[in-house]
C-alpha cells in the first residue's frame, strides 16, 4: 500500500474510533507508519488528509448498501438484504458517527461527503419503496420519503442504542420491529 493510501487508512480507523479532534497528525502518522514530511508531501494539512479519509468511508458505505439493496427480490427482500447485512454493530456506523463530530459537522467541506452519503442512502432506499409500491409488494399508503428516512433513522438510532448498552440486542430487535412493520403493510 503506498503512502497516501496508509495514511487515509489511518486517518479513517482515527476518525471513526477518535473522532475529528481526537485524530492528531502524530497519531496518523504513527498508525499509517509515515513521517511527518510524507504526511505533509501527499496532504495539505489534517483538514485535507480528514476529507480524503471522509470521502473514501462515504465510498466504501455506499458501495455496501448498493450491493445489499441490488440483490434479487422484492422490495421487502432487499430492503430485507440492506438491514440484515454483516456490520460491527457496536462500533456504530463510520459515517454516521461523523454526524456527532462537532469539528466535522461545523466545516462545510467535511460535512459535505456525510450528508450527500446519507442523501443518496435514504434516495436509493425511497426508489424501492416505490418501486414495491407499484409492483403490489408494499403498501400504497406508504411514503417512500417517509419510509427510507424511517429505515436510515432505524439503523442509526440502533447503533447508538447498541453501543450505549454494550450490547448489539437493541440494534437486532429496531431491525425486526422495522421489517414486522414493513411486511405487515405489504402484499407478501
Amino acid at each position: 500500500m503506498s503512502t497516501p493510501e496508509r495514511l487515509i487508512e489511518a486517518t479513517r480507523e482515527l476518525l471513526w474510533e477518535r473522532g475529528y479532534v481526537g485524530t492528531s497528525p502524530k497519531a496518523i502518522q504513527q498508525q499509517a507508519g509515515a513521517g511527518q514530511g510524507s504526511m505533509y508531501h501527499h496532504f495539505a494539512g489534517k483538514p485535507d488528509l480528514a476529507l480524503a479519509a471522509i470521502r473514501r468511508t462515504a465510498e466504501e458505505l455506499r458501495a455496501s448498501a448498493d450491493a445489499a439493496l441490488g440483490v434479487e427480490g422484492t422490495a421487502y427482500e432487499r430492503i430485507s438484504a440492506y438491514l440484515l447485512r454483516e456490520r460491527d454493530v457496536l462500533r456504530g456506523c463510520p459515517v454516521g458517527r461523523l454526524t456527532m463530530d462537532p469539528d466535522v459537522i461545523a466545516d462545510d467541506e467535511l460535512r459535505a461527503p456525510v450528508e450527500e452519503t446519507l442523501d443518496w442512502l435514504r434516495a436509493r432506499l425511497a426508489a424501492i419503496v416505490q418501486e414495491g409500491r407499484e409492483r403490489g409488494e408494499l403498501s400504497s399508503a406508504l411514503v417512500p420519503a417517509e419510509i427510507s428516512a424511517t429505515i436510515v433513522a432505524t439503523v442509526q438510532g440502533g447503533y447508538v442504542l447498541a453501543r450505549a448498552s454494550g450490547s448489539t440486542a437493541a440494534f437486532d430487535a429496531g431491525v425486526r420491529g422495522l421489517l414486522a412493520l414493513l411486511r405487515t403493510n405489504g402484499s407478501n
